[in-house]
């Protein structure tokens, strides 16, 4: 029996969440990636402490949803596989393109990416392919994809880009081996121009540290 893989094209549509105003006053405006298992308008809680008046925030929604558990009572998302990796990376980087193309920050001098979680490793391969050049990059509990190099980012102004990395003290997912080689990793691809951070906790979310990573002076 011959089995072949086969593709087609076809147009879709997806949601994403917003929280806050983008106005005269605003001096940040936050493109937000939650991690696996989250939808964003849930995710959008995390950003409730920052000022209202000068913070705007856009919550991309992952594509893949799906039932947590057994339940099938709570749903969650992710973004990407293994299944399909090249498709679908083309497909969430299409969307991401619609989402800052609709919301007209895509020359925005006041973009700061946060990812979390599996969030990491979509917000860092799209950035990197669209060459998108934010004030403020934060890569939180998640790694950066293996096959993205130094090249990749040698676009961005650290003048005017700052990144922090943060992470738990007691993050599950980061052994002591792990956490040296993305320390290492950083380093290299953000040419030691990354702030690295830690907090007493394991792979959550900390609303009080949100609001002090990024100045709005």
């Amino acid at each position: 029996m011959t089995k072949d893989v086969k593709r087609v094209s076809y147009n879709t549509s997806n949601s994403y969440e917003t929280m806050f105003e983008n106005n005269n006053t605003t001096k940040s405006i936050w493109l937000v990636f939650h991690g696996i298992g989250y939808l964003s308008k849930y995710f959008l809680k995390y950003f409730e402490n920052l000022n209202p008046l000068e913070n705007y925030v856009i919550a991309p929604q992952a594509p893949s949803k799906y039932y947590l558990k057994n339940e099938y009572k709570y749903v969650g998302a992710s973004w990407l596989t293994k299944i399909d990796t090249k498709d679908e990376l083309q497909n969430n980087f299409a969307y991401l393109d619609a989402v800052v193309e609709n919301e007209g920050i895509i020359n925005s001098k006041n973009l700061v990416l946060f990812g979390f979680s599996q969030g990491v490793s979509i917000l860092t391969r799209w950035m990197a392919m669209r060459q998108i050049q934010p004030k403020n990059i934060i890569l939180y509990a998640g790694g950066i994809p293996n096959e993205l190099t130094k090249e990749n980012f040698e676009y961005l102004n650290f003048e005017d880009t700052k990144v922090t990395f943060i992470y738990g003290n007691s993050d599950f997912f980061l052994t002591e081996k792990r956490l040296e080689t993305e320390k290492k990793k950083i380093e290299s691809l953000f040419q030691n121009k990354a702030e690295i951070l830690s907090f007493e906790g394991g792979h959550e979310m900390k609303p009080n540290l949100i609001a002090e990573l990024v100045s709005n002076k």
